[in-house]
């Protein structure tokens, strides 16, 4: 049985849209922020202290904003639109100055994918009109699900495909990946959600699926601990599972409308983490559940 729910110690108000995604850049800072992308092209760079936006500006010409990671420091971050653009910003001076920008020639809803393989270099992936992947030399491996429902494992180095298997009837929404636990987990309009693991060779295994009371999830997260999974659901509310087990532990209701996007912050004191969800209805809640009894379940 779902634990009782706690409610969002307090909102974050004034995006003046839509929030597709959020991004917390806490750790090795005085001043906790979260980044959050608006359907309507805005940015606002949060300060959790004062609980107001820091900085704000218009990206992509106004187009939806899809996805913002910071890079390496709170003062560069990456930036994908719907107007088929990936940004890189500045962001020491009053509002963000662009500084460089990549044409990706995708007009969809696929939300790129970033790691960081050492202090000086990163990887970005993002989808395109081209079926190859980048020459980035020895890398990591690429999970991407599809309209089709199937989830596809990918070699960047040598371009090719590993693994392929039909994970939902209905386009993959969303998936989450625990490279610790070879592990992941996926999401689509359907009531469940579907999870999976790579085996020794690569292969993409199917394991249980979670019921779901309604249908349709708009993202999928993993607590850096591994012990937490949050989702955000159509249905206005987010969802908190047991990554282990995948059991229910509670819902969280605060939202008017379809929740877009969850994150987990990386503050460094565990006592100080958050949980932040961006929704349709234009407000971001943040909650604390870190001192649950049931978090590890």
């Amino acid at each position: 049985m779902a634990h009782p729910a706690p409610s969002p110690i307090y909102c974050l108000r004034g995006a003046g849209a839509p929030l597709n995604t959020l991004h917390f850049c806490c750790r090795g800072t005085d001043t906790p922020l979260l980044f959050s992308g608006s359907a309507k092209g805005m940015i606002h760079m949060w300060n959790l202290n004062s609980r107001r936006p820091e900085k704000s500006f218009e990206a992509h010409g106004g187009s939806s904003i899809l996805w913002v990671r910071t890079l390496q420091s709170k003062d560069a971050l990456i930036s994908q639109g719907r107007d088929m653009q990936v940004c890189m910003w500045d962001l020491r001076g009053g509002c963000g100055e662009l500084v460089d920008s990549v044409f990706t020639g995708s007009f969809g809803f696929c939300q790129c994918s970033l790691i960081e393989t050492d202090q000086t270099k990163s990887l970005l992936a993002f989808a395109t009109q081209q079926s190859e992947e980048p020459d980035s030399g020895p890398g990591p491996l690429l999970l991407a699900g599809y309209e089709d429902g199937s989830l596809l494992l990918w070699d960047v180095t040598q371009r090719s495909k590993l693994s392929q298997v039909k994970a939902h009837p209905e386009p993959v929404m969303c998936l989450t990946f625990d490279p610790q636990r070879l592990r992941g987990i996926s999401g689509s309009a359907e009531k469940k959600l579907s999870s999976w693991i790579l085996d020794s060779q690569n292969n993409i295994q199917l394991q249980e699926c979670v019921k779901l009371v309604n249908p349709g999830v708009s993202q999928l997260c993993i607590r850096a601990d591994g012990k937490l999974l949050a989702s955000a659901g159509w249905d206005h509310r987010v969802r908190i599972f047991g990554w282990k087990k995948l059991r229910p532990l509670a819902v969280l209701q605060y939202h008017s409308d379809m929740v877009l996007s969850v994150a987990f912050s990386d503050h460094l004191d565990p006592r100080q983490r958050l949980l932040a969800a961006g929704s349709k209805d234009q407000r971001i809640s943040l909650w604390s559940i870190y001192n649950e009894g049931a978090a590890t379940g």
